[in-house]
C-alpha cells in the first residue's frame, strides 16, 4: 500500500464515503489518481502498483522453487484497487484466483464503480471470485486451501488498519494462514518497512525459508514481501 505525495495545492474529491462494518471507507480523486482510505489511514492508491504486482510474482517464484504444482491456487486477502487481481488474471499459471475483501464498498467500486477500469477484465476471467468476508475468519473457518496466500489488508505486520487485525500476524493468526495452505504452500505479506520481528514469529510458528524481498520506490524506504513456506 505504498504512499504517494501530491502537490499540496492541489484538494481531493470524494467519490464515495461509506460506513463500513469496520468504519469509514472513503474513494478520493486526486489529481490522475484514485485513493482509498478507512478511517482517516491512506491505504493505496492508483500510482504505481509494482509492489503489489511483485507481491503476487514473489508468491509464484516461491512456490515454483518449493516444488509447487501446475495450476496452483491462490488466495489474495485485500482487493485494494485491484493490482494484485489484474496481474494475477493476467498469468496463465494460476489455476485458481480469490480475493477475500471484507469491505462491500471497495467491492462496489470494482464491480460497477470508478475502479472497474481496473479490474473488470479480472473479474471476467473464470478462473476468478471475489469472496467478502473478513479475512481472519476466512482463514480460520474455510474448507478451502490454496497454494499461496498473498495478504495486503494493512500497511504492514506493525501498522494495521484496524485493531483487530493485529491478531493476523501473531501466531494464532499465521496457525490460521498455515491452516489453508496446502503442504509446500507459500505464504506473502506485504509491508510499508521490514520486520525483523515478524520474521522471527513467522519461524516460532512453524514457517520455514522465512526472507525478506525489498521493493525500491520512488522515494523513502523500500517497501517489503515478507516470503515464507508453510509448516508441514
Amino acid at each position: 500500500m505504498p504512499f504517494t505525495s501530491h502537490d499540496s495545492h492541489d484538494t481531493p474529491e470524494v467519490l464515495d464515503r461509506r460506513e463500513g462494518p469496520h468504519g469509514e471507507v472513503v474513494l478520493r480523486r486526486h489529481g490522475e489518481l484514485l485513493q482509498i482510505i478507512a478511517n482517516g489511514c491512506f491505504l493505496m492508491d492508483t500510482s504505481d502498483g509494482r509492489s503489489e504486482r511483485r507481491l503476487v510474482d514473489a508468491a509464484a517464484e516461491a512456490l515454483t522453487a518449493a516444488g509447487g504444482p501446475p495450476s496452483p491456487h491462490l488466495l489474495i486477502g485485500g482487493l485494494g484497487v485491484g493490482f494484485s487481481l489484474a496481474h494475477a488474471a493476467a498469468d496463465p499459471r494460476w489455476g485458481r484466483i480469490a480475493v477475500v475483501e471484507r469491505e462491500p464498498a471497495i467491492i462496489d467500486w470494482h464491480r460497477e464503480g470508478p475502479l472497474a477500469a481496473l479490474s473488470a477484465q479480472a473479474l471476467t476471467d473464470p478462473r476468478a471470485e471475489i469472496v467478502q468476508a473478513d479475512l481472519v475468519r476466512y482463514v480460520n473457518e474455510t474448507s478451502d486451501t490454496y497454494d499461496a496466500l498473498c495478504l495486503d489488508i494493512d500497511n504492514g505486520p506493525g501498522w494495521t488498519v484496524t485493531e483487530d487485525n493485529d491478531g493476523l500476524y501473531e501466531p494464532a493468526g499465521l496457525a490460521g494462514c498455515a491452516r489453508v495452505l496446502r503442504p509446500g504452500g507459500v505464504l506473502a505479506v506485504w509491508s510499508a518497512q521490514p520486520s525483523p520481528e515478524f520474521e522471527e514469529t513467522l519461524r516460532n510458528a512453524g514457517f520455514q525459508q522465512v526472507r525478506t524481498e525489498e521493493i525500491p520506490v520512488a522515494r523513502g524506504v523500500p517497501d517489503v514481501v515478507h516470503l515464507a513456506v508453510g509448516p508441514g
